[in-house]
């Protein structure tokens, strides 16, 4: 995996507490956590696009309250 693009959000501070996504060589979606880097979770672009749309539209807002 150390092979990969890892890219975080420029919204993402310099600290804990960060994701980072990376396309990987069969087109699947790679996301990470920066406080543990070595736990990969695999998705496709559309489950990544629905995930966002979902976040987008407030769907998980009662997870963070």
């Amino acid at each position: 995996m150390s092979d990969l693009n890892w890219q975080k959000s420029s919204y993402s501070s310099e600290s804990a507490n960060c994701l980072y996504l990376a396309a990987g060589p069969d087109r699947s979606i790679k996301l990470r956590e920066s406080d543990e880097p070595d736990v990969v979770i695999t998705t496709t672009p559309g489950g990544l696009r629905a995930l966002l749309c979902g976040i987008k539209e407030g769907e998980f807002d009662h997870l963070t309250r």
